[in-house]
């Protein structure tokens, strides 16, 4: 038996974690039984730790007051004003300028201080960390890496208190989210096929994305 099973929490059909321990069965794989102790632990966080607990408080708080009826930009300035922050970064792609332009628009009439920060920020070679031409999304031309390091020191710099990511590819915004000094949240989740909107892809797995589920290795150009 594995020291620790796998976590398989979407399998799961009782829910019992949402409605009360007590209420349910809880099945035998999940983890407030296998994995009491680690959970304990974080409880115990919550309690000691005012940070922490204050940014939970406060974001259930916007989940009640806006559930179903805001949408996640209302979200995020709602979670913002609750905990006092009035300096927003946003850590943009350049593809997604506009969207990057409405949402300081938005964000600077509601009455907070907003730096934005594109990815291309430095003007990195791809070179320079081993890429070769052939790696390039076009190959033949200068391409500037996606810095999303930068991206997190100049917003750092900037003081900013939340940093809203929008449009970053996969695998920057980890390195965005590793970096940033303020806490972070997405606003747009990069998807160029499906027009930003990944859980598409999902919805659509046993029909015109069935690709999906085959086994396969890492993608050629």
């Amino acid at each position: 038996m594995k020291e620790h099973p796998e976590l398989s929490c979407a399998l799961c059909g009782a829910k019992a974690c949402a409605s009360g321990p007590e209420a349910r069965r809880i099945p035998d794989f999940c983890p407030m039984t296998s994995r009491c102790d680690e959970l304990s632990a974080v409880e115990h966080s919550y309690l000691t730790d005012e940070d922490l607990r204050r940014l939970a408080r406060e974001s259930a708080r916007t989940e009640s007051a806006g559930y179903c009826r805001w949408t996640r930009i209302e979200d995020i300035m709602d979670v913002a004003r609750r905990m006092g922050w009035t300096k927003l970064g946003i850590a943009h792609c350049i593809g997604l300028m506009t969207e990057a332009r409405l949402a300081r628009e938005i964000f600077a009439d509601n009455g907070f201080e907003v730096h934005t920060i594109c990815c291309k920020v430095g003007s990195i070679e791809k070179e320079k960390v081993g890429l070769t031409d052939q790696e390039k999304v076009r190959p033949g031309q200068f391409e500037a890496l996606c810095n999303p390091v930068a991206q997190a020191a100049l917003l750092a710099a900037a003081g900013t208190q939340f940093n809203v990511v929008i449009g970053l590819c996969v695998g920057h915004d980890s390195l965005f989210f590793m970096h940033s000094r303020a806490p972070a949240t997405v606003l747009v989740a990069k998807d160029r096929v499906l027009g930003h909107n990944p859980v598409a892809a999902l919805y659509n797995s046993h029909s015109y994305y069935r690709r999906l589920r085959a086994v396969s290795g890492p993608q050629q150009r």
